[in-house]
């Protein structure tokens, strides 16, 4: 379904389910949410596969001084 809609779409990578995965972690991750917290979320049994879409991210660091320097 998602490569057919991709394709659709003239999307140049092939989607595939998994990347929606991805992308939700990252994006939790991006949130500022807690680590155990989308790990249990994702499913994964292993710690060192969520910390993946925690590893630096210059734009989370960004977001956090800013949100710092606000308060």
């Amino acid at each position: 379904l998602l490569r057919r809609l991709g394709k659709k779409a003239n999307v140049s990578i092939s989607p595939h389910p998994h990347m929606l995965r991805h992308a939700c972690g990252y994006a939790l991750a991006d949130l500022g949410r807690d680590t155990r917290l989308i790990q249990d979320y994702l499913g994964h049994r292993n710690i060192s596969h969520t910390v993946i879409y925690t590893a630096s991210n210059s734009k989370r660091f960004i977001n956090m001084w800013e949100t710092r320097n606000s308060q």
